[in-house]
């Protein structure tokens, strides 16, 4: 069996993510006694013998749904979301004073292709106000994109509401970065189990998990509780055109 709590992992919060699989795990009854941090998400989260791991609502919706269950979303308590909601936050360098239209015209860092609050969710809010991303690169990670607007490789990126409380929280880069705009909200990443797990056990287990972490594991994790979010939800949150429908003009 296998689990996976990599999606906040910061090394900061790993002992936290490690007191709170324990939790889970003493819950359940059953499960692997560490958490993986080793192998390929997409390995893990397509694992028949997963127990537990989150992902993100666009790999969910374009390539997981169908083979996985869900178990619930967790609720981080985020300002101006509903409970189990996050959007995307927009960020410059503290010191560019662009606003989101100006800022278009440089370089968009986005962590990849399939993130929701990386790619989908602020592509689709610029289309929406008629921008678009003049050029564009690909970093791999949240954290990345706000190194490569803090020095100066990107213009723009856009995180998710939860990494960016937690970037100013553990790094220096909430200090070189300003909030440009926020997207609108979608359902946050949810928790998910192999097909043949018994979903509704696991979920029970991390609602007690989550009520007997410690005040201060539940502050640094940032989280509230878990609530149900159907699966036709995450479904209905619009794709945008993929990276390579924004070649650089002529």
């Amino acid at each position: 069996m296998t689990a996976m709590l990599g999606m906040y992992d910061l090394p900061p919060l790993r002992d936290a993510n490690d007191r709170f699989w324990a939790l889970i795990r003493a819950a359940f009854g059953e499960g692997p006694d560490r958490l993986d941090r080793d192998r390929d998400f997409w390995e893990i989260w397509q694992d028949p013998d997963l127990v537990l791991a989150q992902t993100c609502g666009m790999p969910y919706r374009t390539r997981l749904h169908g083979t996985v269950q869900l178990v619930g979303t967790p609720d981080y308590g985020l300002p101006g979301c509903p409970p189990g909601h996050y959007c995307s936050v927009f960020v410059a360098r503290a010191d560019d004073d662009r606003d989101l239209a100006g800022l278009t015209g440089g370089t968009f860092a986005y962590n990849e292709a399939l993130s929701q609050s990386g790619w989908a969710a602020p592509v689709n809010h610029l289309l929406a106000l008629g921008l678009r991303p003049e050029t564009l690169l690909q970093t791999g990670a949240h954290a990345l994109s706000a190194e490569a607007v803090a020095n100066g490789a990107a213009d723009l990126a856009a995180l998710d509401a939860l990494t960016w409380e937690l970037l100013r929280e553990h790094t220096g880069l909430g200090g070189q970065l300003r909030e440009v705009a926020r997207t609108a909200p979608t359902p946050t990443l949810p928790y998910i189990t192999a097909l043949r797990s018994d979903s509704a056990a696991i979920a029970a287990a991390v609602r007690v998990a989550i009520a007997n972490l410690s005040p201060d594991d539940r502050a640094a994790l940032h989280l509230r509780g878990l609530v149900d979010i159907p699966a036709a939800t995450y479904l209905s949150v619009a794709n945008p055109p993929a990276p390579d429908a924004f070649s650089p003009r002529d």
